[in-house]
């Protein structure tokens, strides 16, 4: 086989690892409000909310220093060695304007997308933060102080 071929294979695995990442940080945090509606236990496991949580801290971290992801890197680097077409801006940028077929400046949805995170967002992901998580270990009625 020749060496572009796998280039573009692991270019491939790189998207596909991407789009799932995304789905996981924004469905997980519907699946989490969705599991506190309908009584999920699963949506109350705390390997589950803590890699979530990670997820959504690594996100908004690049998000604060202004870094492209790495997956998006790696994937147009692997994509250049191969000689394929490489997008420019930032993965979901590319992939939204890809869908929807519309040519969308990257500014404006990045400044859409900033200014959506930084108001109802955070709310959000502050709220599922402070959603009850199921305890460990009981706690006896006698050490738990009743209000009122």
């Amino acid at each position: 086989m020749d060496a572009k071929l796998y280039y573009l294979i692991a270019a491939d695995a790189i998207l596909i690892t991407h789009v799932l990442f995304v789905a996981f940080v924004v469905l997980g945090l519907f699946l989490i409000f969705a599991g506190k509606v309908f009584a999920w236990s699963w949506v109350y496991n705390l390997v589950f909310r803590s890699t979530h949580l990670a997820a959504i801290g690594i996100v908004v971290l690049q998000s604060w220093l202004g870094a492209i992801c790495p997956f998006t890197v790696w994937e147009m680097g692997l994509r250049a060695k191969a000689g394929d077409t490489v997008y420019t801006g930032s993965f979901i940028g590319h992939w939204l304007q890809t869908l929807l077929y519309y040519r969308a400046p990257g500014v404006g949805i990045y400044s859409a997308v900033y200014a959506i995170r930084r108001t109802d967002c955070r709310q959000l992901v502050l709220g599922t933060a402070k959603a009850p998580v199921k305890r460990i270990i009981r706690i006896p009625d006698f050490y738990v102080i009743k209000s009122g």
